[in-house]
């Protein structure tokens, strides 16, 4: 997915998705998750941060994460990425394509919308 907010990267390295991700504006992830189980995205991911700021919103709690920081979001989350953000992550390739498409169809009916 690519937008004036958002650059990525992506490659597959056998059973996982790899994507560099840079955020040129505050990227708020909650409405693109609707449709998802709870609302949430499902996949696990393991990444770092390399700039910027990331908050991850869970059923219970949040986390932030910081730049220089490794990171695990376990299933279950929504993330918010802050304007400047830039990330190396690693996420199992099933579970991301199933997350994608959903978010997909969210995105490109945002877009009819505008």
């Amino acid at each position: 997915m690519e937008s004036k907010e958002l650059i990525t990267r992506e490659a597959e390295w056998g059973d996982m998705h790899v994507g560099y991700e840079t955020y040129d504006k505050d990227s708020e992830w909650e409405p693109l998750h609707k449709g998802l189980p709870d609302d949430l995205c499902q996949c696990p991911h393991w990444g770092y941060l390399l700039k910027g700021r990331m908050k991850v919103k869970y059923k219970d709690h949040e986390e932030i994460v910081n730049a220089g920081e490794v990171y695990y979001m376990e299933p279950g989350h929504v993330p918010f990425m802050e304007a400047g953000t830039e990330l190396m992550e690693f996420s199992p390739m099933a579970e991301y394509t199933e997350t994608m498409e959903v978010i997909n169809r969210n995105f490109d009916l945002m877009q009819t919308k505008k």
